[in-house]
């Protein structure tokens, strides 16, 4: 069993300055790294918030050539921390883009990379609309990572509403699930708690929920609240509306305690799905 350690998830306010948003998200992993956290993790789109796919697109560069990707790996190099680096506007070889979330351990070695399977395209009751897939091409493959303190399951943001991709990192062995965020004011208000606690619950897992929070581009606006939650679903740490960080202590028996009294990963069944009306005539 491994031992006890510290997580910290940090909240920051980025824009459309990169190099401001990947200076200002620095300083708060530094802040982090000094209060004891062993890993910290970042939010969605930690070096650039823009909801116009066209100024995504502009500041996409491939994976090796991303100055935000670059200076986390230095990060974790100065810090001696893993490092979750939020999620980053990715440029693939067939030119296509992905938001990809990357995992470095202290030597700042990439250990996992996920790139986010469910695109965020809706219109909101507050008349806000968004549409992820104008900027992004979806993901197609869940991810675990090794690390020191047992898997961990890599999604983000609007990954959180669906409930199968949980299970199934879980199921593979995931004891951590982490939930990198740009979630809006709107659905944050009503949702974010309640869905973070139900995958911690579902799964017998810790969640690791780095948000970004304010005011952005036009009227667009995050919830903040980042989250570190229990597998018993008991919220440890909630950033709150305000730039900054949190941490938690995070004891890996807690695991397989909450998964020894509800066992729900073992009494899974398969079954067959209702009939649909084609069928059914």
């Amino acid at each position: 069993m491994s031992e006890k350690f510290s997580v910290a998830c940090v909240q920051v306010n980025a824009g459309s300055d990169l190099r401001r948003n990947i200076a200002e998200a620095g300083e708060l992993v530094r802040d982090a790294r000094a209060a004891g956290a062993d890993l910290i993790a970042l939010p969605e789109n930690v070096a650039f918030l823009e909801v116009r796919g066209g100024a995504v697109r502009a500041h996409a560069r491939p994976e090796d050539q991303h100055p935000a990707l670059s200076a986390f790996q230095d990060l974790a190099k100065e810090t001696g921390a893993w490092l979750l680096a939020g999620s980053i506007a990715a440029r693939m070889p067939n030119g296509k883009i992905a938001n990809r979330s990357i995992l470095l351990d202290p030597q700042a070695r990439i250990v996992g990379r996920y790139d986010k399977i469910h695109m965020f395209d809706v219109n909101l009751p507050s008349g806000e609309s968004y549409r992820e897939s104008e900027a992004f091409e979806a993901g197609d493959a869940a991810v675990v990572c090794d690390t020191p303190w047992g898997p961990l399951g890599l999604t983000v943001c609007y990954d959180l509403r669906f409930a199968a991709l949980y299970r199934s990192l879980a199921r593979a062995g995931a004891r951590y699930l982490t939930v990198p965020a740009a979630f809006t004011k709107v659905t944050g208000e009503a949702h974010w708690h309640v869905l973070l606690r139900a995958r911690a619950i579902e799964n017998g897992c810790f969640v690791f929920a780095p948000n970004q929070c304010g005011r952005h581009s036009g009227k667009h606006e995050t919830y903040g609240h980042s989250l570190i939650v229990s597998p018993w679903g008991e919220v440890l740490a909630d950033g709150g509306g305000e730039v900054g960080f949190i941490t938690a202590e995070v004891d890996p028996a807690l695991v397989d305690k909450a998964r020894g009294a509800i066992p729900a990963l073992e009494h899974g069944k398969p079954f067959r799905p209702p009939l649909d009306e084609e069928t059914a005539a």
